[in-house]
């Protein structure tokens, strides 16, 4: 290939797990980044906010989506719709057919798009997820604008969704009984190929529109990658017995108990293994060939994973993009807000503790750390909100010290933060309302002070019957965390959490 000239690059899905990556790739390579996003806030705190522009946007409003292609030379589609119930494929099917028709009309010079890799060797029906997947693919192709469509089977890298259920099933189960679809034939590749193949897509010849299957240079069996992942990872090997009476649903179920990813999240992953996904050839080569020393194997994959993992430099992670059905609504800024009624609990602790250290331990909170108070009452919720569909305790966090606007927090989702000031969670478990939590740390002449609310918007009587439900435990739960921060905050406090989790 040529060497790069730089081009304006629209990224969307720049929240996302592979957007999020992709951007300061294509600014390594020399191009110009456009982040299109349909709120603005969620990438104000990624580390090459600066070096972009920003425009807010929906794929599916013609008007907006218009403005962000403006002026566009490469634009890189990655929309995808996952883990909802019913609808999704239409929303994924509306938003392809907006984006290809602004982008014609816009004179884009070239459209990527990463997609999940077809099945080979024919036979089994193609998962509702992967046929919208391909249907978004053949909507691009036919758009008029010369399209590279990348189809990829399983991701390995640290934070993907594929990963961290290879990586939870195997750590967590030296004994396993597993569905038959560990015997499924897949060709991995690593997220450093993945995007090294959709930086060069920007540079691909004009007359270049087709699809391209893309993959790593091992073909295994999931099988092969958990045992494969546990020799990486110094453990002992596994013993697994496939047993042919897990459906997909069923193995959702499982996968969503052992592993931090949730079951509406588990079961397109699970339903897109049970077709072999290998790459029908390697014409990508022609037009990208292979780094010196060829594609990242498999075991090298996991090593790279790994290392991000323990030394907490994940720069972005699966639970980064949106869940379907989870509240957006930003909270209430009106005292007397005309929306109806707004329950709040509101706290404040002194700590003998400087303010710095204080929100020390408020940005810290989650994850491994706990919630610092009635830690058995937090697991218990956390495995309701599992049985229900929802996410659970077992997001955790993508860095244990800091966090950013858009980033989950166990099931919570950050929605502000003033450092230093202001941290203001927006809760994803499944509630008949809304919910925030909000800490705010304030400096009162050496000493701090943590004014601490919970904030629930009901839905229906459901709603106020949830609130009075769990008001006796308030105490408990809300004043016992405001009291654990502050404690964890001073000298004979450091280290105090909330006890296993």
């Amino acid at each position: 290939m040529s060497e790069t000239e730089s081009k304006l690059c629209l990224v969307t899905g720049a929240t996302g797990y592979i957007g999020g990556r992709l951007v300061p790739e294509l600014l390594d390579a020399g191009h110009r980044v456009r982040c299109m996003a349909r709120s603005a806030g969620r990438l104000r705190d990624h580390p090459w906010a600066d070096r972009v522009e920003v425009v807010e946007a929906d794929a599916t409003d013609p008007e907006s989506t218009t403005r962000a292609l403006d002026g566009v030379d490469v634009a890189y589609y990655l929309i995808h719709a996952i883990g909802g119930a019913g609808g999704f494929a239409e929303n994924d099917r509306r938003a392809a057919r907006t984006f290809a028709d602004a982008s014609r009309r816009a004179g884009i010079g070239r459209l990527v798009y990463l997609g999940g890799m077809a099945p080979g060797g024919g036979g089994r029906e193609l998962s509702a997820h992967l046929r919208s997947r391909a249907e978004v693919g053949e909507i691009l192709l036919v758009s008029g604008v010369p399209t590279a469509w990348l189809r990829a089977a399983v991701i390995i890298g640290s934070g993907s969704a594929s990963f961290e259920m290879l990586r939870y099933l195997t750590e967590r189960l030296p004994v396993m009984v597993t569905p038959k679809w560990v015997h499924t034939r897949i060709q991995p590749i690593a997220i450093r190929d993945v995007l090294r193949y959709l930086v060069a897509a920007a540079d691909l010849p004009a007359e270049v529109s087709r699809g391209f299957d893309i993959g790593g240079p091992d073909v295994l069996t999931y099988l092969d990658m958990m045992r494969r992942y546990a020799a990486v990872a110094g453990l002992r090997p596994r013993v697994i017995v496939p047993v042919p009476l897990l459906s997909p649903w069923l193995s959702s179920l499982w996968v969503g108990t052992i592993t931090p990813v949730p079951g509406g999240l588990a079961r397109p992953l699970v339903e897109s293994l049970r077709n072999e996904v290998v790459c029908a050839d390697d014409d990508i080569d022609r037009y990208v060939p292979p780094p010196p020393g060829g594609a990242t194997g498999f075991e090298r994959s996991v090593e790279l994973a790994l290392r991000r993992v323990r030394e907490a430099d994940v720069a972005t992670r699966w639970s980064s993009a949106s869940v379907p059905g989870a509240p957006s609504d930003p909270l209430p800024t009106d005292p007397d807000w005309a929306g109806g009624s707004l329950y709040t609990d509101e706290r404040t602790c002194r700590a003998d503790a400087p303010a710095q250290r204080l929100w020390d331990v408020v940005e810290g909170i989650g994850g491994e750390r706990g919630w610092y108070s009635f830690p058995l009452a937090w697991r218990v919720r956390g495995l309701l909100d599992r049985l229900v569909g929802g996410v659970g305790l077992r997001r955790g966090r993508r860095d244990p010290r800091r966090l950013r606007v858009g980033e989950t927090v166990d099931f919570w989702r950050v929605e502000a933060i003033e450092p230093g000031r202001l941290l203001r969670l927006r809760a994803e478990m499944r509630v008949p309302g809304l919910a925030w939590l909000e800490l705010r740390v304030e400096d009162e002449g050496g000493r701090a002070r943590l004014a601490q609310r919970a904030l629930f918007h009901p839905r229906g009587l459901a709603g106020h019957a949830y609130w009075w439900a769990f008001r006796p435990f308030h105490d408990r739960i809300f004043g016992g965390m405001c009291r654990g921060i502050a404690r964890a905050a001073e000298p004979s406090g450091e280290g105090v959490t909330a006890g296993p989790r």
